[in-house]
């Protein structure tokens, strides 16, 4: 009989003990899920913003190409008006 009632009174002290309270252990796991969502907010918004500089970059390339095309066939437009 004393086994039992010693092997129920562990059984308990188990029980008792799983069921502390656990509010600073889940307010420092809640705390690193903030912090992780947040950096990972903050890389999110350095990728966009490099995607966005180097499609401004690639716009600007392409837009000093055309300005010189167009130089180039005003150049030539202007030699053969002065050859006429």
């Amino acid at each position: 009989m004393k086994k039992i009632a010693l092997t129920l009174v562990a059984i308990s002290a188990l029980g008792l003990a799983a069921c502390q309270d656990n509010a600073a252990t889940n307010e420092a796991a809640n705390d690193v899920e903030a912090a992780e969502n947040e950096a990972n907010g903050d890389a999110t918004n350095a990728l966009e913003a490099a995607d966005n500089a180097l499609d401004a970059a690639g716009n600007m390339v392409e837009n000093a190409g055309e300005a010189i095309e167009n130089a180039a066939d005003a150049t030539g437009d202007a030699v053969e008006n002065a050859t006429r």
